[in-house]
């Protein structure tokens, strides 16, 4: 063991670890989830960036030696590496609006700095934690500045799946594109379409999802480095923050600017609620889409039965045989998960007081998460379910053939009285629409075959027609008696 004090006293730390007191401390005043910070990897990475973009401005403006500074960065490009992150323990849930993994960032990196050196853990003398890691910082401005720019990290990666489902989306609707179906609104039978509108259509509402959540990364990039406390920039150099950011610019490769009122900036927390919520939107509307796709397997026998879904496992530990739609089942436990986080991260906002919101972590942590599993449902639905879909041609077919919705096709050329009349009775005798037609001696065979053709039915065809007003008033008669 190695003892470390701090302003309230001394504590033994393993001698071998490199966090000190301050993450000891946490880790009894926390012990919450049970998850560290490490569990986000981004988050990591990201507070790895901002400490060495400090170090490297500080080392500019000539308020850290150059050999602190170097051995700085030289171990946060080690943990960018994917180094080191066991060290960082401490809850994702915590007080102190994120001090306490601005500490743990800070002692893993000069613990890890004093081995570099050749100097014994825990000798702050020659690389102080606090000192030389975290000149001219606060937590307030680097706990802020990394979880934004862990969002990034993670909302590039979603939106790098999210477009992989939407290509298969959209490629199944060009396979199906030839594919006659009943249309369905309110669970009742609709008019005609194919199923290649209909998983075009999936995917042009998922295009619409990835517009949105990409016009939230420029927002993101705007930081409060050199605020320090509050906003006021004291304990940092004037030319500090200038430098930070050119330095987190170029170590990034990401475009970023530092906020007009670092006040403001340093207390509001908009940003967060504004991702939060374009990512329920698109969960929320990913989560209909599952839901379709449950719809349209449902059976095999005794449900719609319009597409097979692939065959993941086992649905029952009694009924041999079953198979269940578990891939669109646990995206949309994803969804319910990230409207829940929504719900979180606007109560965190609203809960700020002051200069300083103390809710960050709850905040990063539900964000983190909702960006995590999203990229990750994404993944699975396009590899376990949408590329394996296949038709059920032979039963999409019998249904478009007894539908009584493909009389709406006819009302241009015979009227609504005339359609409707037609549609009751070919519900109650389970007559075909076009021989009823025929049969009244409202259109001709020909005429009926054109109207009713899967190119008109669909809407690949316009439709045109005049409608006869003749038969229109007679089966309006009929209809009143």
């Amino acid at each position: 063991m190695r003892l470390e004090r701090d302003s309230l006293g001394e504590m033994e730390i393993p001698a071998e670890v490199f966090w000190g007191i301050h993450t000891a401390r946490a880790l009894e005043n926390f012990p919450i989830t049970r998850r560290p910070i490490s569990v986000y990897p981004d988050l990591i990475r990201a507070l790895a960036r901002v400490k060495q973009a400090a170090a490297r401005a500080n080392r500019a403006i000539g308020v850290l030696e150059p050999e602190k500074a170097d051995v700085i960065e030289q171990v946060c490009l080690e943990i960018i590496d994917g180094q080191w992150h066991d060290q960082f323990l401490v809850g994702v849930i915590q007080g102190g609006a994120g001090t306490s993994t601005n500490m743990n960032t800070n002692e893993v990196i000069a613990n890890r700095g004093l081995q570099i050196l050749g100097r014994p853990l825990g000798d702050y003398a020659s690389l102080h934690p606090l000192d030389d890691v975290n000149r001219s910082q606060s937590t307030n401005d680097v706990y802020p500045t990394a979880i934004k720019l862990a969002m990034v990290f993670g909302l590039t990666r979603l939106l790098e799946e999210h477009k992989r489902l939407t290509v298969s989306f959209a490629a199944k609707g060009s396979e199906f594109a030839g594919i006659l179906k009943v249309g369905r609104t309110q669970l009742q039978d609709a008019v005609p379409m194919t199923l290649g509108q209909e998983f075009s259509g999936f995917a042009h509402t998922l295009v619409e999802d990835h517009d949105r959540l990409s016009e939230v990364i420029p927002w993101l990039n705007e930081i409060n480095m050199g605020a320090t406390a509050i906003g006021t920039g004291i304990t940092a150099d004037p030319r500090y923050a200038r430098a930070v950011l050119d330095e987190l610019i170029a170590v990034t490769g990401i475009e970023m600017e530092t906020a007009a009122d670092l006040i403001e900036a340093t207390s509001d927390a908009g940003i967060f609620m504004t991702l939060s919520g374009t990512l329920k939107r698109a969960a929320v509307k990913l989560s209909k889409i599952c839901n379709d796709l449950r719809l349209l397997s449902s059976g095999p026998q005794a449900g719609l039965g319009e597409i097979s879904l692939p065959p993941r496992q086992a649905g029952s530990s009694i009924m041999p045989g079953k198979v269940n739609p578990v891939i669109p089942e646990v995206v949309n436990q994803v969804a319910f998960s990230v409207i829940g986080a929504d719900a979180t991260v606007t109560a965190a906002a609203e809960g700020g007081q002051l200069q300083l919101n103390a809710f960050e972590p709850v905040i990063a942590h539900s964000i983190l998460q909702s960006l995590a599993w999203m990229t990750n449902a994404c993944r699975t639905l396009r590899v376990n379910c949408i590329d394996g879909i296949t038709p059920n041609l032979s039963r999409l077919s019998m249904q478009v053939e007894t539908s009584v919705g493909v009389v709406t096709a006819l009302t241009p050329y015979i009227g609504y009285a005339a359609s409707a009349s037609l549609a009751h009775t070919a519900l109650t005798t389970e007559s075909s629409i076009a021989d009823l037609v025929v049969a009244a001696g409202l259109m001709s065979r020909e005429e009926v075959t054109r109207v009713l053709s899967p190119e008109r039915l669909s809407g690949i065809v316009p439709m045109t027609g005049v409608i006869s007003v003749v038969a229109q008033d007679r089966f309006a008669d009929d209809h009143d008696d």
